[in-house]
């Protein structure tokens, strides 16, 4: 029998991500892409041949790595998403009982934290205003905005989102999330008000909750194909920020970090946070507390000798 290469486990490991672990296409889709880079450096080798030294060449190769389209290297970030898809693909292959490196000997390299861009109160307010709502697209545009703030929801959650899987009476609604993991949201008084004048506006039957406005009208399949698409929403919001010439590049995630410092800072507690924004682990809402702990920015302007 032939031994068993990288090749068809990393082609294995990836069907196991999407039919035991629930994975996005897009996760999926970015697993390939860093495992097809180790696969392409190592050669399609026996897992057994995975050693240190092979990884220490390999991180080296990353380092140095320049796109030949764009001469650009890859950020120190960047580099860790390799390697923890590595990790991941040597974790998978153990609990197969494949010969191989432990997962546990690749190490991540430090890397500089990444800002979190989030808008003051001005810039949100002139964000969320900007949306003329004399027309229906206005008004979807606003409900766009106002739901993304309200819920902290993902673009891609918000994308998938059905107009008979929202009350507007309850003002709470359940979505899927990463990995398949389920939650429940809440809209604001203000996100619901607009989301109800923008679906009273709607003329139409179609089953999404956000459609599109351009191209061909398509009725079939509940109106499936006039869905707003993910690419779509962050347009949307790169419109508003433009018209409301905000000075940093706010995205939809932008909206979805006001959200979460919005809830700390007014006294939320980290778990209930978590368990809104869909994080499977607390360490990921954490990133959070460092600019909304009010409690010690107000004991740092009563007591520090250089506040007047």
């Amino acid at each position: 029998m032939l031994p068993m290469t990288i090749s068809k486990l990393i082609t294995d490991f990836l069907e196991y991500l999407e039919v035991e672990r629930n994975c996005s296409q897009l996760t999926i889709r970015n697993y390939d892409h860093y495992l097809q880079r180790f696969l392409s450096f190592a050669g399609d080798i026996e897992p057994r041949k995975i050693n240190l030294e092979l990884i220490r060449k390999y991180r080296v190769y990353l380092a140095r790595y320049v796109d030949e389209e764009t001469g650009l290297s890859l950020k120190r970030v960047t580099q860790n998403y390799f390697m923890i898809a590595l990790r991941a693909f040597l974790k998978y292959l153990a609990r197969q009982d494949v010969e191989t490196l432990s997962a546990e000997k690749v190490e991540l390299g430090d890397q500089d934290p990444r800002p979190i861009k989030v808008l003051d109160d001005d810039q949100l307010q002139r964000l969320l205003s900007s949306p003329d709502v004399s027309d229906e697209v206005g008004l979807r545009d606003k409900a766009v905005l106002e739901i993304l703030f309200s819920t902290g929801l993902r673009v891609s959650e918000v994308a998938k989102l059905d107009r008979d899987g929202v009350n507007l009476d309850r003002k709470e609604f359940g979505v899927v999330g990463k990995g398949g993991k389920e939650r429940v949201v809440f809209l604001s008084d203000e996100a619901a008000n607009w989301l109800g004048k923008y679906l009273e506006a709607r003329q139409d039957n179609f089953k999404p909750l956000f459609i599109r406005y351009q191209g061909r009208v398509d009725p079939t399949n509940g109106g499936e194909t006039m869905r707003l698409t993910t690419r779509s929403i962050e347009r949307i919001v790169e419109k508003y920020v433009r018209k409301a010439k905000i000075p940093i590049k706010a995205t939809p995630h932008t909206l979805r970090h006001g959200f979460a410092t919005d809830l700390l800072r007014n006294g939320a507690d980290l778990r209930s946070v978590q368990e809104m924004l869909g994080h499977a682990n607390v360490s990921t809402t954490q990133i959070y507390t460092h600019i909304t702990n009010k409690q010690l920015k107000d004991v740092h302007k009563a007591f520090h000798s250089g506040n007047k």
